[in-house]
């Protein structure tokens, strides 16, 4: 029974289904096959807080297969070799992930192609070289990239990176900092955003250009792993490039306009997260659900009482409302419609009741939600730290003032 009055294709539909059993194949069997490596800190990142390369070969198997199926590339446009399938089944396919496989499986965000780890319409506008250089091994799995945007003073301001791309012959010296790239420490390739005209950069006019780096390139270092949440590793990492050589083929659309490539990379990671959020808030709300019928407290099931129930049904409504908003926009986005305002409000809405809902379910579960086993705690650090990713709930907040004193009142 759905919940959703109106119809989803039924292409997205049977996609979704496909992708549940794909994902139960390769990825819960994976998990289940390598749990002590997948679930104990310690086995899956070394020292230096990396994964270990057992770890890192699991996740390019999961890339591959979900390209040999047909999953990974379904949303990348045709024009690069995908599916094309758009921006509802992006959404869609997405929420279905995160509500059928939780937090535990967490390979799972290797199954469908992420916009800033793999092909995505971010690199529509790469040079003809660069694409037939890097295209098909990507779009088979076998590589992968990140999106090299955020710096140490340049977070929720993107303008205001420091990078520098200076001109050297027919091509670019790059030096500068990146932090929070999210897949840097396994990719092949960055997307490093630079200023290439400071005083264009400076009025805000442009002046900041893309360009694709290997990451094996001379001066490209991963400086530090960013530990958070108290980990032993993470997959975000501090970059440093001093003095990198870029040539011309590798600017990715027009010089000093990169950063509508920026903006691009930022809303479908607002529509990921939109999905990833209701997903996982779903998933949690459900195990909750489940865990009241059969916990007794005082003689009777604690779904008697409505202390803890009521909480339950009032994310349930929000979840709901979320998971709307966040079809309605990508449905938007779709037909064309820029959506900046209705976007926003799925992603700032979607990922607030998100965290509220997995915190409801973890005080359901009483100190059972804490513990490890469970995944609601690794849900809930999940979905906290995208209030943040992509566009802070303040930034979007902004975002969506901006629009309506502007006359976009549609509601």
């Amino acid at each position: 029974m759905s919940a959703i009055a109106f119809d989803i294709p039924e292409e997205i539909q049977s996609v979704a289904e496909g992708l549940t059993a794909f994902l139960d194949a390769e990825v819960v069997a994976r998990h289940q096959q390598h749990h002590e490596l997948l679930s104990n800190a310690r086995h899956t990142y070394d020292e230096d807080g990396r994964y270990v390369p057992e770890v890192v070969a699991l996740i390019r198997e999961v890339r591959m297969a979900a390209a040999e199926a047909g999953y990974y590339n379904m949303c990348v446009p045709e024009n690069l070799g995908g599916a094309g399938l758009g921006k509802l089944a992006y959404y869609v396919c997405w929420h279905r992930a995160f509500h059928h496989c939780g937090p535990q499986n967490w390979l799972t965000v290797y199954a469908v192609s992420h916009w800033a780890f793999g092909p995505s319409p971010v690199l529509a506008k790469v040079t003809p070289k660069a694409r037939d250089e890097i295209l098909t091994d990507m779009l088979a799995g076998r590589t992968s990239m990140c999106f090299g945007l955020s710096e140490p003073g340049a977070g929720s301001d993107a303008a205001m990176l420091r990078t520098k791309a200076v001109p050297d012959g027919d091509g670019w010296r790059l030096s500068g900092r990146k932090i929070w790239t999210t897949n840097s420490p396994i990719a092949d390739y960055c997307i490093v955003f630079a200023i290439t005209d400071p005083e264009k950069a400076a009025a805000r006019k442009g002046g900041i250009s893309a360009f694709l780096v290997p990451t094996d390139a001379e001066g490209f270092e991963i400086e530090s792993i960013i530990r958070m949440h108290g980990n032993v590793g993470g997959d975000e990492a501090q970059l440093v490039l001093e003095d990198v050589r870029v040539e011309p083929h590798q600017l990715v659309g027009d010089l000093h306009n990169g950063f509508g490539t920026a903006l691009l990379g930022v809303s479908l990671g607002r529509i990921y997260n939109s999905a990833r959020a209701t997903g996982l808030a779903r998933w949690s709300l459900e195990l909750a659900l489940e865990y009241t019928k059969t916990r007794e407290a005082f003689g009777q099931t604690i779904s008697d009482y409505q202390g803890v129930t009521f909480p339950l049904a009032e994310s349930a409504m929000e979840v709901h409302a979320a998971h709307l908003m966040g079809l309605n926009a990508a449905a938007l986005l779709d037909r064309g419609e820029p959506a900046i305002k209705e976007l926003s409000m799925a992603k700032a809405y979607s990922v607030e009741v998100g965290a509220r809902a997995i915190d409801r379910a973890i005080q359901t579960h009483g100190a059972m939600g804490f513990t490890n086993e469970l995944g609601l705690s690794e849900a809930y650090k999940t979905v906290r730290v995208i209030n943040v990713a992509d566009g802070t709930n303040e930034i979007l907040r902004r975002t969506i003032v901006h629009r309506m004193l502007g006359g976009d009142l549609a509601l």
